[in-house]
């Protein structure tokens, strides 16, 4: 099995302010995407996934806002394939009712926080009903960790560590950090290692192929393998262009003395049960 952790349903330009959007083109050399999401499109790309999270956004202060709902329908129009996490931006009015309304009425199965985009910390006391309502009902949270390029987010609340002070007080939740945390990889090595159910995704990293092989270097040398998940991030990137180029991360050291990624593990982690490992199966 195949489970792709990490993907996004955004309809481009509905879901972002002008603001995103410049600030987008700038990260990309003046280009502006289009960041819609159309199943038949990802389904093309991800031949060999069996299984998918998606989720939206919310991040007023970014100038991302996905309505759960969409998120609902387009899950359910694959109801095979597609799991569905909503999201909450606690800095908004209505954002607890918002968690209710999508777990309960629209049936998503997880949640997806954007706390450095929304410009909140995940370890704030104000946080605490949606810690205790994951724990609750069982539902794996989903954080954006590591960088961006939207100038109004702060680098402070994308910080492992916040995740850290989350997992000791609420130890039954299964997190999740984006992104291997990247460029705090060290720090989400030593986090992930530390907490039964904290993890980590690879998503968005195999196109800086010289930074993740380094990146799952740590994660070898500190013997947590088995806290990594497999995910794309798409659109951003494919599954089929994510497998390929962690599959090939061992070329670029040939003939060198540089340590090798031990491909048995890289396999086992493109093929984790991860909706066992999340309380989804």
């Amino acid at each position: 099995m195949i489970v792709d952790v990490h993907s996004h349903f955004f309809r481009y330009p509905e879901h972002f302010s002008e603001d995103f959007k410049e600030q987008s083109k700038r990260a990309r050399n003046g280009v502006e995407t289009d960041l819609t999401v159309r199943w038949e499109e990802y389904a093309a790309t991800a031949g060999t996934v069996d299984r998918t999270i998606v989720f939206g956004g919310k991040a007023k202060l970014s100038g991302l806002w996905v309505p759960d709902h969409e998120v609902a329908a387009y899950a359910a129009r694959q109801p095979e394939k597609l799991i569905g996490f909503l999201s909450v931006d606690p800095t908004q009015p209505g954002w607890r009712d918002e968690l209710e309304e999508g777990h309960r009425n629209l049936k998503l199965r997880g949640i997806k926080l954007l706390s450095m985009y929304a410009g909140f910390s995940p370890a704030s006391p104000g946080l605490d009903d949606l810690w205790h309502y994951a724990t609750k009902h069982q539902l794996p949270v989903l954080l954006h960790t590591g960088t961006t390029f939207i100038d109004k987010a702060p680098l402070e609340y994308t910080l492992p560590r916040h995740l850290d002070t989350v997992a000791i007080r609420f130890p039954e939740v299964r997190i999740i950090m984006a992104h291997l945390s990247h460029p705090y990889e060290g720090e989400c090595a030593v986090v992930i290692r530390k907490h039964a159910n904290v993890y980590a995704d690879i998503s968005a990293l195999h196109y800086r192929p010289f930074q993740l092989y380094h990146s799952l270097m740590l994660v070898q040398e500190y013997g947590v393998w088995n806290k990594v998940l497999f995910g794309t991030d798409y659109p951003f990137t494919t599954a089929d262009a994510s497998i390929a180029g962690i599959r090939g991360l061992n070329r670029m050291v040939e003939g060198t003395n540089l340590p090798r990624l031990n491909e048995d593990q890289i396999e086992a982690m493109i093929h984790r049960d991860s909706l066992r490992i999340l309380g989804l199966g």
